[in-house]
């Protein structure tokens, strides 16, 4: 019996004796994947079970309106035995006409984010939350319409709702408020973070966010085809956009039992590893930039282009590589260009190791991140953070180690982990990371076989099946669930960025900080918004400033080079 086996004969064994009949029943659909449904009251009771008894950490939760199936809703809290290689997935079944389930959250505070959002889009209501306020949806957003129940029209624009107040908490009696954002002089995404201080010191905050959810797992579920979906799943986010696309393959591949060609996985690592070189080198930019150090920004931004000209001599574009699809990759690596990725990544070596012997021995930039921001062991794990931010905090977790895919269980990964959980042990982190993913490369090259690149698909993917797939993506883990449906496409695609769990540090990571310390230890999370909805022009002749809509958006890039 191997580790995985044997973890979920435990975990099935110890939540039966704990919930006894709430365990309505436990299959195993992958080898590497436990479902266990459990009646909706004893849900927490589960949830407690498998975090304080297995040690297993929360991932996250989807909301899945199953009405025109079963005649009701499904809540579905993920797990993960990250040791033991397994997923488990507590599924809960949600009447029509009881929509409410326990709140795991007083047992797995973690889950935070997640319950309100599935009370924000499919309605169902998570009794005994401990802030039970809006997440996601718009402030002005009508009551009773459920964005993620399959009713609702993915175009949907409801009137705004009269009379509505932003769900803000109150500070502590005798603080301040301070606010930060929604825009930034150096993040420029959309955050709004309220700081409650006394004096210089902050003494708690609030944070309000999802100021441009863009529907995008409606879409998935409503609008395009499985073979269409990586493209915008690319587009989740402007850095790490390989991993989304990757993320969503795995998931609909372990759900429909497609075998990817063995070269294929090794150039999916190969792609990946690279992102995370040139994420870290763009976040060390970015971080120098915060505290005044730019030299640092100027010397890693110049380091990272050639990486940017080579991904798009082997893509054809800088970014958004579109190769991923379901099954394998539509571009090979031809040998010139391999030999050339040699090249490349040995000058990138060879100066990003100048560039940390600089920084480690700066005394500006050492008072500015030691002992900042600091973010304990026990709130880590209690929080469910990911990447950088968890392995500088002593916890030694990474989606490759702990679920393999792509070729990772061939190209074995060394975790950089440090104890400190402070700003400067998250620097050393990825500086680490980055030269641990140069490794990484020439041996997936050196290692890499001969053969196709796309499995031959020859029937079409069944419905009701479910696939997990994890993918650290240099700022973290990132999660995509797939449900599969009909109509070549999935009946639920559920993604968690990274910077969801880790955004929940935050509160913990800057009370008793100085205001002064509140952009580096933002940063130091390197947190990833969503961009704005809206841009603006400038007229170089006149001066006039336009902005344009959403609408002023589509209308022009539909109108054949119409002028705006």
């Amino acid at each position: 019996m191997t580790i995985t086996q044997a973890a979920a004969t435990r975990t099935v064994d110890l939540v039966r004796e704990r919930v006894g009949a709430g365990l309505v029943a436990a299959t195993q659909p992958h080898a590497d994947t436990l479902r266990l449904q459990v009646d909706k009251r004893s849900v927490r009771a589960a949830a407690g079970t498998l975090a304080d008894e297995l040690g297993a950490r929360f991932m996250i939760t989807t909301g899945i309106d199953r009405r025109e199936l079963d005649g009701g809703f499904g809540i579905v809290h993920l797990f993960s035995l990250d040791r033991e290689h397994l997923f488990v997935l507590l599924d809960c079944a949600v009447a029509a006409d009881d929509e409410h389930i326990d709140s795991i959250t007083p047992v797995v505070p973690g889950a935070n984010w997640a319950e309100r959002e599935f009370r924000d889009s499919v309605g169902v209501h998570p009794e005994g939350h401990p802030d039970p306020r809006r997440l996601l949806l718009a402030d002005d957003w009508p009551d009773g319409v459920w964005p993620l129940r399959r009713d609702v029209p993915y175009n949907l624009q409801p009137p705004p709702a009269e009379g509505m107040r932003p769900p803000l908490r109150e500070p502590p009696a005798g603080a301040s408020v301070v606010t930060m954002g929604p825009f930034f002089p150096v993040l420029e995404e959309p955050s709004q973070w309220r700081l409650f201080v006394e004096g210089e010191t902050i003494v708690g905050c609030d944070y309000r966010g999802f100021y441009n959810h863009r529907g995008i797992e409606k879409l998935g579920e409503a609008v395009l085809t499985y073979n269409e979906i990586p493209y915008l799943a690319e587009r989740i986010c402007g850095i790490c956009g390989f991993i989304h696309s990757t993320c969503y393959c795995q998931a609909v591949e372990k759900a429909a039992g497609i075998e990817v060609p063995r070269r294929a996985r090794f150039i999916r690592t190969i792609m990946l590893e690279m992102e995370r070189v040139h994420s870290h080198l763009l976040w060390l930019g970015i971080a120098g930039h915060i505290v005044g150090f730019d030299t640092v920004l100027m010397q890693t931004w110049r380091i990272r282009e050639p990486l940017m000209w080579l991904s798009e001599e082997i893509s054809g574009n800088r970014k958004t590589y579109g190769m991923n699809t379901i099954g394998g990759l539509r571009r090979d690596i031809p040998p010139d260009l391999a030999s050339k990725t040699l090249n490349v990544l040995a000058e990138v070596e060879r100066e990003s190791l100048a560039v940390r012997d600089a920084i480690v021995g700066d005394g500006t930039l050492m008072a500015r991140t030691k002992d900042v921001g600091v973010l304990t062991n026990q709130t880590a794990r209690s929080v469910c953070v990911v990447g950088p931010p968890a392995r500088a905090s002593g916890v030694p977790i990474d989606a490759r180690v702990d679920h393999p895919y792509a070729a990772y269980d061939e190209v074995a990964v060394r975790i950089a982990v440090h104890q400190e959980g402070d700003t400067w042990a998250r620097v050393l982190v990825r500086v680490e990371e980055l030269l641990e993913s140069i490794r990484l490369i020439r041996e997936a090259l050196a290692a890499m076989p001969e053969g196709p690149v796309l499995a031959e698909i020859r029937d079409e993917i069944p419905p009701g099946r479910v696939g997990v797939s994890v993918v650290e993506a240099p700022r973290g883990e990132a999660v995509h669930m797939v449900e599969t449906g009909g109509d070549n496409r999935p009946y639920r695609w559920r993604v968690r960025a990274p910077t969801y769990p880790n955004l929940q540090a935050m509160p913990a990571m800057i009370t008793g900080a100085a205001i002064a310390d509140v952009p580096i230890t933002l940063g130091s999370l390197d947190p990833c918004f969503s961009c704005t909805e809206r841009v603006e022009a400038v007229d170089v002749a006149s001066g006039c400033v336009r902005v344009y809509s959403r609408a002023d958006l589509l209308r022009i890039s539909r109108g054949a080079g119409a002028k705006p």
